[in-house]
């Protein structure tokens, strides 16, 4: 059967204070959950056939035992992992390489001061897809530390929930802290000092005009800037780590379709994904009439027939039954990948909302750390 996507609109930024935080009920825009999918199922008829003939992954199976993974966050014993081959070890720093910045220097300037230092923003020109948007940066205390100067240092990607046109939420320290709770947990050593590279994901803040990370025939090659520009202007400006053991992806809502489709698809970049409550199908209304491009740009059958070998943590709300349904079809078709070392993970008692996501964070990040190489001299 069709499955529906879970698209929970996310807003942007507000100057309000987020509520706090330890019950997962309010969140950080309302007291209750955000609204049901503004859309379901408005494809046009053909891409809607077929999808539904591709995707023979019927969500009976959905309820179908599954295997603990061998290596994966310190996680409670709620959720449950796909069948798959066990996460590969951690990186040794000695199998990576620093990479030097390359040229030529972005404009950066301070978006926001944190507690754990700036936040910059610039606008990148895509080279490759000649799409120009926003990227935010951070960098980690160690970066500019003298007994780090010629490390090199593992770089995060992160996309936000919603639209993400002009803003992206990981910026925002009230909603989604990960900054910080990056600093706090490295201090622990519990988590890598990680490059965090935050960009937008769309120009319009309209479901009809959405880009679900893609090249879409005749519109902004999305998927091209995410995937190649982006990474590049990273090699450009700062120390990195050449392998791609060094570079991993996450996002939560439409930034989990992202982070999934951005690992799939360009392996040779990332090696490590954590799509937060996400959905699989791609259903932009710019597909209508492009049905073998949306095949091909669809992460639940993706990661049915990919061979790259690529670790991901892809998580769910306990709280959503739907939500689980979809998260739990994707993981189920994984299973026929050779490659792909997938963990799935239900968080108790969580609903679709960014008071939620924040939960995640501290996971998110340990498992990042152990699928990703650390900062390593050059």
């Amino acid at each position: 059967m069709r499955l529906h996507r879970t698209r929970r609109r996310l807003a942007a930024p507000s100057s309000a204070p987020a509520a706090p935080q330890p019950a997962p009920a309010a969140g950080p825009h309302a007291a209750g959950p955000l609204p049901a999918p503004a859309r379901r199922g408005r494809l046009a008829p053909g891409l809607t056939a077929a999808l539904a003939l591709a995707l023979a992954l019927p969500l009976a199976a959905c309820g179908s035992s599954a295997h603990s993974s061998a290596t994966g966050p310190a996680v409670p014993p709620v959720g449950t992992a796909a069948t798959a081959p066990p996460a590969p070890p951690t990186p040794s720093p000695s199998s990576t390489a620093v990479s030097l910045p390359t040229g030529p220097k972005a404009a950066l300037t301070v978006a926001e001061h944190t507690s754990v230092g700036p936040i910059y923003v610039t606008t990148l020109h895509g080279a490759k897809s000649g799409v120009a948007g926003k990227v935010w940066v951070w960098l980690p205390p160690q970066y500019d530390d003298p007994k780090y100067a010629h490390d090199g240092f593992p770089v995060v990607t992160l996309y936000a929930g919603g639209s993400s046109a002009g803003y992206n939420t990981w910026t925002d320290q009230r909603q989604l802290p990960i900054q910080a709770e990056d600093v706090a947990l490295a201090k622990q050593g519990k988590a890598h000092p990680f490059i965090m590279i935050m960009p937008i994901q769309n120009f319009h803040d309209d479901d009809a005009r959405l880009l679900d990370c893609s090249d879409i025939p005749g519109h902004q090659k999305m998927a091209t800037w995410m995937g190649e520009d982006v990474p590049d202007f990273v090699r450009a400006n700062f120390r990195t780590l050449t392998s791609r053991n060094g570079w991993g992806v996450m996002g939560a809502s439409t930034g989990g379709l992202c982070s999934a489709k951005l690992a799939l698809q360009f392996p040779q970049t990332f090696s490590a994904a954590v799509p937060i409550d996400g959905y699989f199908l791609p259903d932009s209304l710019y597909w209508r009439g492009h049905a073998a491009e949306l095949k091909a740009n669809t992460p639940q059958l993706m990661v049915a027939r990919s061979t790259a070998d690529v670790s991901m943590l892809v998580t769910a709300g306990g709280a959503e039954p739907y939500e689980q349904s979809v998260v739990k079809a994707f993981v189920n078709a994984a299973r026929t990948s050779p490659s792909v070392h997938l963990t799935y993970y239900v968080l108790p008692h969580a609903d679709h909302l960014t008071s939620d996501f924040k939960r995640l964070i501290p996971m998110s990040l340990e498992y990042l750390t152990q699928h990703l190489a650390p900062p390593t001299a050059g």
